[in-house]
């Protein structure tokens, strides 16, 4: 399901839904004096000494979806420079502004300079794909910190993935990990894989298969083709998605020689 200027979720189903609209402008000026977000047809003013979230529950309250943060990103002005800052642990965003061919992915943590006049921002949590784009006249940076919450309910869509599926992941990383800007050509095969962990092939196959299905379901893109059938590219698309998502770092690298060791050994 994607939802982006059309098709807003409803009222009863949109957390902060009402208070959002509220306060949202009908519209300002399309004459490049204002900043503002539009969502599925709607404003939202920026102003440069107020922080603007966008999540679950929010300035801009996108949707009552357990799988989306409460507080997902935050747009902020430091010296009249607009930022995007993703406070999120686990969803990245895909951020592009089409008139000047830019895209990128803005990983959990990260943050960048919007300078492009429009920009796109497009996530997906669980089934739900997003898009908000954010209009900012001129491109600013305090420390932003993820906010603290006590109660309410847990955010969904966390992968929990046993030490060996991890390790899975890890192996398939392991060149980009090392080298930063190392490219998806540097993704080993899966009998190479198998091999550098002392695997046989058919057990890294079988673990392939169950991580792939465990993020398809948790809404990752790329983990299966149409029809239920497993995507051509899915050691790209999975070793892409959990290396911006922060699910494996280079903190996790040792773990292949251990592995690779311990098989050596018997």
């Amino acid at each position: 399901m994607t939802i982006s200027g059309h098709d807003r979720p409803s009222g009863d189903n949109l957390a902060g839904g009402a208070d959002s609209r509220a306060d949202a402008l009908a519209g300002p000026p399309d004459d490049g004096s204002m900043t503002y977000v539009e969502y599925c047809g709607e404003r939202f003013p920026l102003e440069a000494d107020h922080r603007f979230f966008i999540g679950r529950e929010a300035d801009l309250s996108i949707d009552d979806n357990p799988y989306l943060h409460r507080r997902f990103l935050v747009l902020h002005n430091e010296n009249g420079l607009w930022w995007l800052t993703n406070l999120g642990t686990h969803l990245s965003a895909s951020v592009s502004a089409g008139d000047v061919g830019f895209s990128a992915t803005l990983g959990p943590g990260a943050r960048m300079p919007l300078v492009f006049g429009e920009t796109t921002v497009v996530f997906t949590a669980g089934p739900t794909t997003y898009e908000v784009s954010v209009f900012a006249r001129a491109p600013q940076v305090r420390s932003v910190t993820r906010p603290e919450f006590d109660g309410g309910r847990t955010t969904q869509g966390v992968p929990t993935l046993t030490e060996s599926q991890k390790l899975l992941i890890v192996v398939l990383a392991e060149e980009i990990l090392r080298r930063e800007g190392t490219g998806s050509s540097a993704i080993p095969s899966s009998a190479q894989a198998a091999g550098r962990l002392g695997w046989p092939l058919t057990k890294f196959n079988r673990k392939l298969d169950n991580v792939c299905d465990k993020l398809d379901q948790l809404g990752v893109s790329g983990m299966r083709a149409g029809g239920g059938k497993l995507a051509s590219n899915r050691r790209t698309k999975l070793v892409e998605y959990a290396v911006a998502s922060r699910i494996v770092t280079r903190e996790d690298l040792p773990m292949i020689d251990e592995e690779a060791a311990r098989n050596a050994a018997t």
